[in-house]
């Protein structure tokens, strides 16, 4: 039976933009979260169209000049009925606006106040500026990726903004919304990107803790050290990825490959057998095409998969067996893919109600929802507090 969305009836007003907030308010969104995206008047969230267009969906969109009193006298009527403020500005720039935590909880004691930086309300870096390579960098998270002899730093899936930023703040938020229906008070939130990707920093730290350093890429149980748990390049020069960590999956993969004299060469403690098995192993998965494996491996459950390209994962049973894709027509950016809302559970399925809005596509709905009159409306238009 579908009940309603889990978070029906919570609004929230998110002043963020790019990739970290809209990515958090997007989580809310999906879950039913009424999402208000408000934008400045000026340039509001330069983010390019594809990724607007990515993030922003099941949101609506207000433009406010908080620089204008008139518009920070909107932005207070909404917040005083609001259960969530989400802003990622440099520390200290939402106190000078007058929309600072200390100000808006006056008037509304149970809301919730998210701010995302880089680097924290408090401490030494807490004004640079920085992007998610900057953040992964200085908590020794970027040391860690990528493989032997490889330049660090690099992902396209952007661990500090997604991991630290967007879904830290997710579950920060949702467990102060809990404690505020229970408890009558809100809380603020200080989440910044360095302390939530650092704090998933799990295996480095586990080798630290156990070696008293960590390792470089590629000499790590996890980044290749280990023959059974690599990625190995096949003849069309796509790739295997090979996860068998545990003996059973490792004798299977054995079998399969018709080379049991390796079975009882897993996980060895000799780097120099270890380095044998990998040079074995690279080799015989260098000798015929990815299909070939792929074919080979197909229902054998010992943790080997082909590397897919994201545009071959699109089409693929697994997928498509989630419900994770999903194909939708915006009417300004046009066609386009994106993920569903990944938490399945009982009672509730996602939905697309909404496209991305455009800047300011609904302010006029937002305002008269709030009380405003239609001319009071073209009034404040006419001040620039809104467009």
């Amino acid at each position: 039976m579908i009940q309603s969305p889990p978070l029906d009836g919570i609004t929230v007003l998110d002043l963020t933009r790019l990739l970290p907030g809209p990515v958090c308010s997007q989580h809310l969104a999906d879950l039913g979260a009424n999402v208000i995206k408000i934008e400045d008047t000026g340039l509001g969230d330069y983010a390019n169209n594809a990724m607007r267009a990515l993030v922003n969906r099941n949101k609506r969109g207000l433009r406010l000049d908080l620089k204008n009193e008139e518009a920070r006298q909107v932005f207070y009527r909404l917040a005083a009925e609001a259960d969530v403020v989400i802003e990622s500005f440099r520390p200290g720039t939402t106190d000078r606006l007058g929309i600072g935590y200390q100000t808006l909880r006056e008037l509304n004691p149970r809301l919730v106040y998210c701010s995302i930086s880089g680097f924290g309300q408090q401490g030494p870096n807490r004004h640079l500026p920085g992007h998610d390579v900057n953040y992964c960098a200085e908590v020794g998270v970027a040391d860690q990726i990528g493989g032997e002899g490889d330049t660090p730093g690099f992902s396209n899936l952007q661990l500090a903004d997604l991991m630290g930023g967007a879904l830290t703040s997710a579950m920060g938020i949702l467990a102060a919304l809990f404690d505020a229906r229970r408890s009558g008070q809100g809380r603020c939130l200080d989440i910044a990107m360095t302390d939530g990707v650092f704090a998933h920093a799990i295996m480095p730290l586990a080798s630290y803790n156990q070696h008293g350093r960590t390792f470089a890429p590629g000499q790590d149980t996890l980044t290749g050290g280990l023959p059974c748990y690599a990625v190995y390049r096949t003849a069309d020069d796509r790739f295997v990825a090979v996860g068998a960590l545990e003996a059973k999956f490792w004798a299977l993969m054995c079998q399969t490959l018709g080379r049991t004299d390796l079975i009882e060469l897993h996980r060895s403690k000799d780097p120099a057998v270890n380095a044998r098995v990998r040079a074995e192993l690279t080799e015989l998965f260098r000798s015929e095409p990815q299909a070939h494996w792929d074919a080979l491996f197909e229902g054998v459950e010992c943790c080997v998969t082909p590397v897919r390209k994201l545009e071959e994962a699109l089409t693929s049973k697994l997928l498509e067996a989630r419900g994770m894709v999903v194909r939708t027509h915006h009417p300004h950016y046009g066609e386009m893919v994106q993920a569903a809302c990944p938490v399945k559970m009982s009672g509730f399925e996602f939905s697309v109600n909404r496209h991305a809005p455009l800047p300011g596509e609904h302010t006029d709905e937002v305002l008269i929802e709030a009380g405003y009159s239609q001319s009071e409306v073209s009034s404040l238009r006419r001040s620039g507090a809104i467009a």
